[in-house]
């Protein structure tokens, strides 16, 4: 990739004219030291998890404070087996770390996008790992729904 994952974000953000705020911050692993570290609530959160689904991979993304229903997605899919990607495979198809996911597919990701319909319903805003354990973007959710045109449907529980 000729360009890192962040700068393919800021470039597609500013191309569409989108309002956001980049902070950069201690790496951080989980949603909770990402919530701290951008001095945002847990819910604001949009976190990415790439899941092979039989034999695609695809990315889902779920409210932070919330857990993936994989019997929703498998119902939803019409497959038989769900699994996350393992850290060889997220590196080898994306360049990334756990962690670090964009809740972005296509110009960003090569893969069909899904958005739980839990985003942004708290308040018009998500934050995410940009790509890096380093940096965040927080936007509007509906400007990022707008922009990202996932997939939405219920497949997180609290």
């Amino acid at each position: 990739m000729s360009q890192s994952t962040l700068e393919l974000i800021r470039s597609y953000l500013n191309s569409a004219e989108i309002i956001y705020r980049e902070v950069e911050h201690p790496p951080t692993r989980t949603s909770e030291e990402s919530a701290a570290a951008r001095g945002e609530d847990l819910s604001v959160g949009a976190k990415a998890l790439l899941l092979r689904t039989d034999d695609v991979f695809r990315l889902f993304v779920l409210p932070a404070d919330r857990k993936l229903d994989s019997t929703a997605v498998r119902r939803r899919l019409s497959v038989r087996r769900t699994r996350f990607a393992t850290a060889e495979e997220l590196l080898e198809l994306t360049g990334l770390v756990p962690g670090s996911v964009p809740p972005f597919g296509e110009p960003i990701l090569p893969f069909e996008l899904y958005a739980d319909e839990f985003i942004g319903v708290k308040t018009d805003r998500v934050a995410f790992n940009a790509g890096s354990l380093t940096h965040s973007i927080i936007m509007q959710a509906s400007d990022w729904k707008h922009l990202a045109k996932p997939v939405c449907f219920q497949f997180s529980r609290q």
